[in-house]
């Protein structure tokens, strides 16, 4: 969702690096240019002022304007206040010394609450914590469902409410049924409305009284821009949440509400949901935050998304390949395309490395299509060719073309790029391991040209 903020933002900026000297003149004139990025991007008023009053006096620093570099001093100033907008330093979860400890979760219907509620119980169960899930929103049978199949998928209990039924009894119900199967965790997935109403309100109140839930979390939707700003403050007013759960940060709204939720309610993003999957939920970290909208890439992001979606078993087995001088082959070359799509899309993996915009990528090496025509490719052939490319001769070729459904010449080029990458391997030998992923998203892959 920063992508077009992000864009502009570093055009801006970029007014700043190119100059060796920087006046007053020149440094408030750049700064109105950053000032018009951001409320095109729907950032609130006064945020934006207070923000831009900070980076200024900040930036007229004698400093930073009698400094080598002042154009990237600026740029660092300007990160760091990015961070500083979004929260102080890495935000963190409060954890009951008496389990279970209970996090209510609230939010409108069609933020995404239910969702965001199972990737809360997927993240927690997959860090060694033993989380249940209660099904509190008892006015719509579909919410009771779509929990309990959620549970199912990911293998987390929940205890569900009749339809119809108390709210605040199945809360309480709720924690002595974790209490007693020793879940520590409990997410109660309460009521959602259209808008926010007096009825709600009372509800969600009355269930804060009876818990005394550790957090209480606002599930809001990006897309929404500063709407999603007016809904936090409602609920804070009335709940006073502990943070945010921001939703469809993979869509294309201008970024607003990102920046603009804790200078309005000085609560923080706890959360952001970048993708539909149950695992697609990612920590709110401001210092990261700020670096994707500038565009410096996330480095610490794409280790944990290869960390969370890489088999160590099979990630050891390649490296020592890579690096050790062992047979790269055909098979494997198809398990690490494997592991890579699991990391999620291209496009999203090269925005957290860092100075990856400046790579020539074709588009079209992007597009998940062409990595199931490689799938293909590699699945028409024998187990004999995948291990030895040099026996496809050209009567091979055109069976293995006709069994993928793909053009001989395809199959070519995989053939040629794929031994290109074989005497790369043989140059990676006392490098680190990364070298592959580097390759890989570095337009080396068979479907990157």
């Amino acid at each position: 969702m920063f992508d077009e903020l992000g864009r502009k933002l570093d055009a801006a900026l970029g007014k700043f690096r190119q100059r060796g000297v920087l006046t007053e003149p020149m440094i408030k004139e750049g700064l109105r240019e950053v000032r018009r990025v951001l409320l095109e991007a729907d950032v609130n008023f006064q945020v934006t002022r207070e923000f831009l009053k900070r980076v200024q006096e900040r930036a007229l620093g004698e400093d930073v304007v009698k400094s080598v570099q002042p154009g990237q001093q600026i740029v660092k100033i300007v990160h760091d206040e990015l961070a500083t907008l979004m929260g102080e330093g890495r935000v963190t979860m409060k954890w009951s010394s008496s389990p279970p400890t209970v996090i209510m979760v609230v939010g409108l219907q069609g933020a995404g609450k239910t969702t965001s509620v199972a990737k809360l119980a997927k993240r927690w169960d997959r860090e060694g914590r033993k989380p249940m899930v209660a099904a509190c929103d008892l006015q719509r049978p579909a919410a009771i469902e779509q929990l309990q199949t959620l549970g199912g998928q990911i293998g987390v209990p929940v205890h569900a409410g009749e339809f119809g039924g108390d709210p605040v009894a199945t809360a309480r119900a709720a924690v002595e049924a974790a209490r007693e199967a020793g879940r520590n965790v409990l997410l109660v997935d309460t009521a959602g409305r259209l808008q926010i109403d007096d009825v709600l309100m009372d509800e969600l109140g009355r269930i804060k009284a009876e818990l005394e839930p550790e957090e209480i979390l606002l599930v809001a939707d990006a897309m929404t821009g500063q709407e999603a700003v007016r809904i936090a403050e409602g609920f804070d007013g009335a709940l006073d949440i502990t943070g945010v759960v921001l939703t469809k940060m993979d869509g294309d709204a201008r970024g607003g509400a990102a920046l603009s939720i804790r200078g309005v309610t000085g609560k923080p993003i706890k959360f952001v949901g970048v993708g539909e999957g149950v695992d697609a939920l990612e920590e709110a970290d401001p210092e990261r935050l700020a670096g994707r909208i500038l565009q410096m890439g996330d480095v610490v992001g794409l280790v944990e998304r290869a960390q969370q979606a890489m088999d160590v078993d099979e990630q050891e087995d390649l490296q020592k390949k890579m690096l050790g001088g062992g047979k790269f082959t055909l098979e494997d070359f198809l398990v690490a395309m494997r592991q890579v799509q699991k990391m999620g899309p291209l496009d999203q993996l090269l925005k957290l490395i860092p100075g990856a915009k400046k790579l020539s990528i074709p588009a079209a090496s992007m597009d998940p299509k062409r990595m199931k025509h490689v799938e293909a490719i590699i699945l028409s052939m024998t187990p004999q060719e995948r291990e030895n490319p040099k026996i496809i001769n050209g009567s091979r070729r055109a069976r293995i073309a006709k069994g993928s459904g793909r053009p001989v010449s395809e199959v070519n080029r995989l053939l040629k790029q794929f031994k290109e990458m074989q005497g790369f391997m043989k140059q990676m030998k006392g490098m680190m391991g990364g070298g592959m992923m580097g390759k890989m998203l570095g337009g080396g892959l068979p479907f990157g040209r």
